[in-house]
Parts: C-alpha cells; sequence; structure tokens
C-alpha cells in the first residue's frame, strides 16, 4: 500500500496515531498538500459517509474518522496557508437550542463539516436567539446550524428562526435545523427554515446544496 492510500486507510478506520506520521511522509516525498487532502482524505471521509448512512458503522466510527482527518489536515494546513488561504466552502455558525445540553450530534455535525472544507465556529450550547443571530451577523456567516435533542427545544427553534427574519439578515443566512427532536414538517414547514437534515451526513449535504443554490 503506497503512503497515500495508506492515508485513505488511516481515515476510514480511524487511525489517528498513524495519520501524523503519514502525511508528513507524503510531504517529505513531495506531494501535493491540496492533493493528500482532496484525493485522499476528503474521499476517505466519503467513503466514511456512506458507510455511515448504510448503518455498517455509527457515530463512534464516524467521529473517530472526521478527527483523523482533522489531525492529518492540521499537519498541511501551515504550508497551504504559507501560500494562500486555504479555500473554504463558507462559513457556517452552529450551536444547540436554548434549554438543551446535548453536544455530542452537534460536534459530529461539526468535525464533518470541517472535514468538507466549511470555517464552523461552534458557539455550544444552550444558545439563545438574539445569540445566534449576533454571532452569524458578526462573521458574516453563510448558514446557521440549529440543534435540537428534546421536544422542549422546538420553540427555541422557532424564536431562533423568527429571530432571523425580523432582524437585518433575513433571506441572507441559510437556517438548517437537526437533531432528534426535529422533524422536517416542524422546521421547514411550520418554521420557515431552509433546510432540515436528518443526520451529520446529511447536514453536510443540505448546507452544500442550500449554499450551491444560492451562489
Amino acid at each position: 500500500m503506497s503512503d497515500l492510500q495508506a492515508i485513505k486507510e488511516a481515515v476510514m478506520k480511524g487511525k489517528r496515531k498513524d495519520i501524523t506520521g503519514l502525511v508528513q511522509a507524503a510531504l517529505d516525498a513531495g506531494t501535493d498538500p491540496q492533493v493528500i487532502i482532496n484525493d485522499y482524505m476528503i474521499e476517505a471521509m466519503k467513503e466514511v459517509g456512506s458507510r455511515f448512512e448504510a448503518k455498517k458503522i455509527f457515530v463512534p466510527e464516524m467521529m473517530m474518522a472526521a478527527r483523523t482527518m482533522q489531525t492529518g489536515v492540521d499537519v498541511i494546513k501551515p504550508l497551504i496557508t504559507k501560500g494562500k488561504e486555504i479555500e473554504k466552502l463558507g462559513t457556517v455558525v452552529i450551536g444547540t437550542v436554548f434549554g438543551d445540553l446535548h453536544d455530542i450530534g452537534k460536534n459530529l455535525v461539526v468535525l464533518l463539516l470541517e472535514s468538507s472544507g466549511f470555517e464552523v465556529v461552534n458557539i455550544g450550547e444552550n444558545v439563545g436567539p438574539q445569540q445566534f443571530v449576533d454571532k452569524a451577523r458578526e462573521l458574516k456567516a453563510d448558514a446557521v446550524g440549529m440543534s435540537s435533542l428534546l421536544t422542549t427545544g422546538d420553540p427555541h427553534i422557532k424564536s431562533t428562526i423568527d429571530a432571523f427574519k425580523a432582524s437585518d439578515l433575513d433571506g441572507k443566512v441559510k437556517l438548517v435545523c437537526g437533531g432528534a427532536a426535529v422533524t422536517k414538517k416542524f422546521a421547514v414547514d411550520e418554521c420557515g427554515a431552509d433546510g432540515y437534515a436528518t443526520d451529520a451526513v446529511d447536514a453536510v449535504r443540505v448546507i452544500k446544496q442550500l449554499l450551491e443554490a444560492a451562489a
């Protein structure tokens, strides 16, 4: 197996301890950093995502793969930023709505978005509507992700979406909701969100589609 295939395998299998050495060896051999990221690590995450959707792997394996890729990207990042900024697909602000302290699902979405090329700002849990709006405005966010694992979060999803619609950001930021307690009917049809994601892999797909359509 070549060093590059070994990088792909390390990401897919979540071998975080191995990835730094493998990436460094590839760089020392003169491999283009963008080739390592785009052709091997991102491709690995695509396969991981497909396996997750097919229920062949589960959340822990997905998180290990995403964290392994992030560790590999951290080795490459200084080399890329010397010459130019890493191309970003957009800026996403993400948080768990007010009254909810769950973060595992949200953190997995963060990892996958970052691995896919987004700049992600995680504003934590128990986030109030105005906090979402203020942070999105401050960072000129392209999209905002709202997570809720409790049905008690429903009113806070609605109030957060309402806060955006009443602000100067109305129509300028794509609003995406997800989490165990959220349904598409509630988030999109009743509250007016731009998108709904069933899981972390779907969140990346939905946000990509919304931003591409808006471009």
